[in-house]
């Protein structure tokens, strides 16, 4: 039997919840509906799917924290596409810095929501080999970095770790897999979130500022992730693959 992407959407809002599920089920994919978290997490205790569409301000519990949450437990490799009324460039990035895949800001059409779900679906499943969960044990070293790709854990030159958000990981992982090559916005909102940029997305180089002081890169003269004017961003180290100690 061919296989039907269930989707969960997540609002209080009942009219949306309604409007969407509907509109997703025309256009051939299954859907489940839930008002809160709890309903949430009692649904998906007993059930999988294969997308969660989550809105970001609900009563209680808000979304950003269910995203925390569900990312933190057993349901930490469902993509997760967040629906937001804040138009706030900084409350996008910390959704995607909570693990989410992708977000949609409120109003919005119901063809763009469909389209971003399967573009999400489409990139999870189709990640490169090196990015996938059950990928062999590596150890990418640049510069005075290495970086664990089984245990997601970036560690210094001393062995310290250092922790990466979900979206810091995710492309930091792109740049390391194109080193020494110029990415542009565009490329790295593809590679990393499976969308195109939008007019003023700046949340890649958001993301890009945060990962710099991860790595201790000075902003005015980095080392490591360098800016390439009007091109895009260049991890300008060389990386070595080894693989991990028993």
């Amino acid at each position: 039997m061919e296989h039907v992407d269930h989707i969960l959407i997540v609002d209080d809002d009942r009219e949306i919840r309604d409007l969407v599920s509907s509109y997703l089920a025309k256009n051939g994919l299954r859907t489940s509906i839930a008002a809160d978290g709890r309903q949430m997490r009692s649904f998906l205790d007993a059930n999988t799917v294969d997308l969660i569409v989550l809105d970001v301000m609900m009563p209680g519990q808000d979304g950003l924290a269910l995203c925390r949450e569900l990312r933190a437990g057993k349901h930490k490799a469902t993509p997760i596409l967040m629906l937001t009324a804040r138009s706030d460039e900084m409350d996008r990035v910390i959704g995607l810095e909570m693990g989410a895949d992708d977000y949609l800001s409120k109003p919005f059409a119901a063809r763009e929501l469909l389209a971003r779900i399967n573009a999400v679906l489409r990139r999870t499943r189709m990640l490169p080999p090196n990015l996938q969960i059950s990928e062999a044990g590596q150890i990418l070293t640049f510069g005075s970095w290495r970086l664990d790709t089984v245990r997601r854990h970036l560690l210094d030159a001393q062995g310290t770790e250092v922790a990466l958000s979900g979206a810091e990981y995710r492309l930091l992982r792109v740049f390391i897999d194109h080193p020494q090559r110029v990415l542009n916005r565009d490329q790295l909102l593809n590679l990393t979130q499976g969308r195109d940029a939008e007019l003023f997305d700046r949340s890649i180089d958001l993301l890009v500022s945060r990962l710099r002081q991860r790595l201790g890169d000075d902003a005015r003269e980095p080392t490591y992730i360098k800016t390439v004017r009007s091109e895009g961003y260049v991890l300008a180290v060389p990386v070595e693959i080894t693989e991990p100690r028993s």
